[in-house]
């Protein structure tokens, strides 16, 4: 109420427009009404606009099993920032003070935190592309009502500001005046503590912002980092990036414990075993593989699961004079020379076969149990899986990772990696076939 009066007084001269928007939580039905209707008058009084939504909470709570609190602060932030957009408003204000900022803080403090929780309320942030606005954090609630008093501000007294069933309740009305016999400025220093823990936490994000987007990459549902890049960070700026890539892979802002952050965090070291998986919750799984880690949004998988994307099996034309086939991010494209060029294939991206002694149909698919291949220059078979494993293959990339097998069920090649003695060019060849590995 005094927040009202203040910004009706400085309507005229700051050109605003303001409009009213009260809550009814519907918890006590006679007082709640009685405070909707002084709102309201009080509101006509100063000739601005009044909205008002009605909600019943104590139902939505027994339906969602939610905190009392933090469903009353979900469906009141719902309203008030639906209303201003509908109104086109560019901010709402918010008459939180400064015992309110001390309360929050001690809070955070009592329950464990870290320099975000440590920054309290905001004086100013976006939600939603609406800025919130708290012009009141930094004067105590006394001055408020001396305000109240000498501006002939009618106001309420909520009963249940003094029900030690919510925790604050307890904060305002137990710990504080507890604590403040040992510090008669502890609210005071609890606001201060809050400026600086917000300005060094902005700092902190700022850099952690510029880190994402040097060292990270991002596409929708998946972000990786090596993980030499994450260690060579201070551990602060380790701990904000894992926050960071968290909350963009997650609808709402994760808050992760602290434990789960330092798994995450620990799994990148190089003393850390090459292969590990782990949920991080909000449904997204951090996993390492080799020296990268990833994390991927994916509800749909418990943790320790393994992730299977469905086998596939390409067959390719024998009559075509050319192919291409593109699985699991890589591409294999094919195609038939005769010997007017070079007979060998360049690097370990291409293969080059005897056409007379290929096999057709050839075909590209991804393993499956018990895949061998007779690797040239070696004295029998292989398994695919110890192959991969030697190449330091990602095990979540193996199993869609394309394989060239011909008609008889032979693998030919594992593309990037060996191929097989069959098919092999010799003095008697006359038409070549290459195959040639693109990586998306």
């Amino acid at each position: 109420m005094a927040l009202l009066h203040l910004l009706s007084q400085l309507a005229d001269e700051q050109d605003l427009t303001i409009t009213v928007a009260h809550v009814n939580h519907g918890f006590r039905k006679t007082e709640s009404a009685a405070e909707a209707e002084l709102v309201e008058q009080y509101a006509a009084k100063l000739g601005l606009a009044f909205e008002m939504t009605e909600l019943d909470m104590p139902a939505y709570i027994e339906e969602t099993g939610m905190n009392p609190s933090a469903a009353s602060r979900e469906r009141r932030y719902a309203y008030l920032v639906e209303t201003a957009e509908r109104r086109g408003a560019a901010a709402i204000a918010l008459a939180h003070h400064g015992d309110d900022q001390a309360e929050t803080v001690m809070m955070r403090l009592l329950r464990g935190t870290g320099l975000t929780g440590l920054s309290g309320m905001a004086v100013k942030r976006r939600e939603k592309n609406v800025q919130l606005i708290r012009p009141l954090l930094r004067m105590n609630k006394s001055d408020l009502m001396k305000y109240c008093s000498e501006h002939e501000v009618p106001y309420c007294v909520d009963s249940s500001n003094n029900e030690r069933y919510y925790f604050r309740n307890v904060i305002r009305l137990d710990v504080l005046p507890y604590l403040t016999q040992f510090n008669p400025q502890l609210s005071p220093s609890l606001r201060r503590l809050a400026d600086v823990a917000g300005a060094e936490d902005e700092w902190m994000e700022q850099q952690a912002e510029e880190r994402f987007a040097k060292l990270v990459t991002s596409s929708p549902g998946e972000c990786k980092v090596r993980g030499s890049d994450l260690t060579s960070l201070p551990v602060a700026l380790q701990r904000r990036l894992i926050k960071l890539i968290l909350n963009y892979l997650s609808n709402n802002t994760v808050s992760a414990a602290f434990e789960h952050i330092e798994a995450m965090r620990l799994a990148a070291r190089t003393d850390a075993p090459s292969t590990w998986r782990f949920d991080a919750g909000a449904g997204i799984r951090c996993m390492r593989e080799y020296d990268v880690l990833r994390w991927i949004r994916t509800a749909s998988f418990a943790s320790g699961q393994t992730e299977k994307n469905g086998d596939y099996a390409h067959e390719l034309d024998p009559s075509a004079e050319s192919w291409q086939v593109s699985e699991g991010g890589l591409t294999l494209v094919a195609w038939r020379e005769g010997l007017g060029g070079h007979a060998k294939a360049k690097g370990r991206n291409e293969a080059c076969f005897d056409v007379e002694k290929v096999v057709f149909p050839l075909v590209v698919r991804n393993r499956r149990p018990g895949d061998r291949i007779s690797v040239l220059g070696l004295n029998g078979s292989k398994k695919v899986q110890d192959m991969f494993v030697d190449e330091k293959i990602a095990p979540s990339i193996r199993e869609k990772y394309p394989l060239l097998y011909d008609a008889e069920g032979r693998l030919l090649w594992i593309p990037g990696i060996r191929r097989s003695g069959h098919a092999l060019v010799d003095e008697a060849t006359t038409e070549l076939l290459f195959i040639r590995l693109e990586n998306e």
